[in-house]
């Protein structure tokens, strides 16, 4: 029986404003707020929240027929919650149906992956926590940003303890072989991967509304049909998109959102099912790994990571950017954290592409790639000067790892002793019914003895309230006579 993995994107980019160099060590306030809250505000109206009451009704129409899941940036839980707050309670009103999951992905929806293994880690983990505390799940599978995946990254991933990751089906790394399949890590086999069919993802996020298309206009029985013919041995359709596909790429008057409405239906009618991503990694075996020696991703034609690191100017701005990274870690300034995971964005890093986008690249407030390389410098500059302020550069090396050494072994120290007591609570609710059957048994003898106990107490008791049998009274002794003279 074939099945879909429908999964959405939610991040939203944190907007630099204009930052002149003479601002450096005067200026630590690095964001456009006015276009901060005019942009989130203008796609939760156009996109979000008509598409999120969408899937609720699905949901109630549908039950666990349908299903959908979600990866939602650090960044953009923090606009959501400060200037969209209905956004997250719709996602929770439809996660309490229980036809949604929510999966991991770094923090900031940066390219850390690519650069520090520590910072990755950091980011991951935090986000997985945010999800656990809105949505009441740790997640299982993990997304990395923009589907960056590589074999080193899946290693480390698997050694962080996920079970699955999901990764962009590209030709050039598959080759003759299907993405309807599920494949494993080359350097891990316990980490599943689920390959996005970028076709059929397409034809929704791109080619919807797309009047010169030849299979315009697109209806649900034919985009399921088109899921149906495929050979039986292909179970697995990873459908993956950003979620303001639906509502900005592709408008509300397409009838976008009637067209996803009625994929359960036609998909029922085909023996189709939906699944959450944790389900197909949890019951599906892989068939092969999948080999992936340099860094992929599902942007541009490439299909690998050259939007962002494809210049000079854009390598410059990531080493310098990571060359804080060790210490910002153990930095507990909340100024700091924050400003890090914001400017660590990759929408930032391919404002600064000089790669021919085509017309209606968005590029910001930027009139051109050096334009936006210059505006990050000067903020990266006034940034790592806050850092250095912190952690001066006096400091050796060698101290400095030391104590990043201890603030990551507590750590480990930490995880081990979570670990430990959740494997002991998990024995203890074991055996407990065990050892109240136990109890039960030796109270069983108690309790049938107790009336045999209880009827002698009232025997006793009787015995002891009957009157007792008065005495004789002994005879009188008969006076001697007296002895006669």
């Amino acid at each position: 029986m074939k099945t879909i993995c429908l999964y959405f994107e939610i991040h939203q980019n944190v907007h630099l404003k204009r930052y002149r160099f003479f601002e450096i060590g005067k200026d630590h306030y690095y964001f456009d707020d006015y276009e901060n809250e005019r942009g989130i505000t203008e796609t939760a109206e156009r996109s979000y929240i008509p598409s999120i009451k969408t899937f609720i009704e699905m949901a109630k129409l549908y039950g666990k027929a349908f299903k959908v899941a979600f990866s939602i940036s650090g960044c953009a839980i923090e606009l959501l919650e400060q200037y969209a707050p209905e956004v997250i309670e719709l996602l929770q009103e439809l996660n309490e149906t229980g036809c949604a999951e929510f999966l991991a992905e770094p923090y900031s929806h940066g390219l850390s992956s690519l650069a520090n293994e520590a910072v990755f880690r950091d980011e991951v983990a935090r986000q997985a926590k945010k999800m656990k505390e809105l949505f009441g799940k740790k997640p299982t599978v993990l997304r990395n940003s923009s589907l960056i995946y590589s074999d080193d990254i899946g290693g480390l991933v698997a050694d962080m303890g996920y079970k699955g990751m999901i990764a962009e089906g590209a030709k050039h790394i598959l080759g003759w072989k299907s993405p309807h399949f599920v494949y494993h890590c080359a350097q891990n086999p316990s980490l599943k991967l689920l390959l996005r069919d970028y076709k059929l993802s397409d034809d929704i996020s791109l080619r919807f509304n797309d009047a010169s298309w030849n299979e315009f206009p697109l209806f649900a029985d034919t985009y399921m049909d088109w899921i149906a013919q495929l050979p039986e041995e292909e179970k697995v359709i990873n459908i993956f998109m950003e979620l303001c596909a639906l509502g900005i790429y592709q408008p509300l008057s397409s009838n976008i959102l009637e067209f996803i409405k009625a994929l359960p239906a036609v998909a029922k009618e085909r023996g189709i099912t939906f699944s959450f991503p944790s389900e197909i990694v949890s019951k599906s075996k892989s068939v092969a790994p999948m080999e992936v020696p340099y860094p992929m991703s599902w942007n541009d034609e490439e299909r690998d990571t050259s939007c962002w690191l494809g210049n000079v100017m854009q390598r410059e701005a990531f080493d310098k950017l990571y060359s804080v990274a060790d210490r910002v870690l153990i930095c507990k300034d909340r100024r700091i954290t924050q400003d890090w995971d914001r400017i660590q964005a990759s929408n930032n890093f391919r404002f600064m592409t000089t790669k021919n986008m085509g017309v209606g690249f968005y590029r910001g407030i930027y009139d051109s790639p050096y334009d936006a390389f210059t505006n990050y410098m000067n903020i990266l500059g006034d940034f790592i000067n806050r850092v250095n302020a912190l952690y001066p550069l006096d400091i050796e090396n060698d101290e400095l790892n030391a104590l990043l050494t201890t603030i990551r072994n507590q750590a480990d120290e930490i995880n081990v002793k979570d670990s430990e007591i959740g494997r002991l609570q998990a024995r203890l609710q074991k055996y407990e019914p065990i050892e109240e059957k136990k109890q039960e048994k030796k109270e069983e003898p108690a309790k049938k003895a107790a009336p045999a106990k209880k009827a002698a107490k009232k025997e006793t008791a009787k015995k002891a309230d009957k009157p007792k049998k008065e005495a004789k009274p002994a005879k009188e002794a008969k006076p001697k006579k007296a002895a006669k003279k």
